[in-house]
């Protein structure tokens, strides 16, 4: 299947419904196609992975071309370089997320991105430094503690940026660290009330944001992680 055959597939999905979605989200209209992200994971299943026609796809410049483009690349043959570059084209912050929790994180050594990026002036690679820590907190299984004690320094010292989608990522990575155990909980509970005392406008409000979660956790059954008491699973 070529690039332009799928295009024209992702043309033939398209609703004016999801258009308007994609194009709330900052992306320019002659960008945009309109097609769901359920529907995308369906045709990415249907497809071969393919290091050609994924680069193929990224560089045609559609937005939902590129949420396929990341489901059909090979993790083992991207370097941190590529990815680096491809984080670069970003200009929203669903195709970061997507980025990140479907390729960078299942990658070798994606921690290495963390550092390089969460210095960054881009947007949307500072916010991937968070939506990394984000990902891993929930996603490896074997993240040790002192991986968790570290993103949580990067947090206290790189927190104060005060663009609206950078500050949601550092609230959701440090919600996602504080769910790991009871011990990262209270930490990230210290953290949280640390930044909402003494920090800036930004940390403030993350602080806010994340007491509201940590602050409201259970453990049950069956279950590594804590969860929300407020959930069906919580209240049971």
């Amino acid at each position: 299947m070529t690039c332009q055959e799928i295009i024209n597939q992702l043309q033939a999905l398209a609703s004016e419904k999801h258009k308007a979605n994609v194009t709330k989200l900052g992306i320019p209209e002659e960008n945009s196609i309109g097609v769901s992200t359920a529907e995308i994971r369906t045709l990415a299943k249907s497809i071969e992975k393919s290091q050609d026609l994924a680069y193929e796809l990224w560089q045609s410049g559609y937005h939902e071309a590129r949420l396929l483009a990341v489901l059909l690349f090979d993790k083992k043959k991207m370097t941190l370089e590529e990815v680096d570059t491809l984080m670069a084209d970003v200009i929203s912050w669903d195709l970061c997320d997507h980025l990140c929790k479907n390729l960078i994180v299942k990658m070798k050594d994606f921690d290495q991105l963390i550092t390089l990026w969460i210095t960054s002036n881009h947007t949307h690679k500072k916010r991937g430094a968070f939506t990394l820590m984000a990902s891993a907190a929930i996603h490896k299984k074997e993240i040790t503690e002192e991986t968790l004690d570290a993103y949580l320094a990067l947090i206290q010292e790189h927190s104060q940026d005060e663009r609206d989608h950078v500050k949601k990522s550092v609230s959701w990575a440090l919600r996602e660290i504080g769910k790991h155990d009871f011990d990262t909980n209270e930490k990230a509970l210290l953290l949280a009330h640390n930044l909402k005392e003494h920090g800036n406008k930004a940390q403030i409000w993350i602080g806010k944001d994340a007491i509201k979660e940590l602050e409201n956790l259970v453990k049950v059954p069956g279950r590594k992680r804590l969860i929300s008491a407020d959930s069906k699973m919580g209240r049971q």
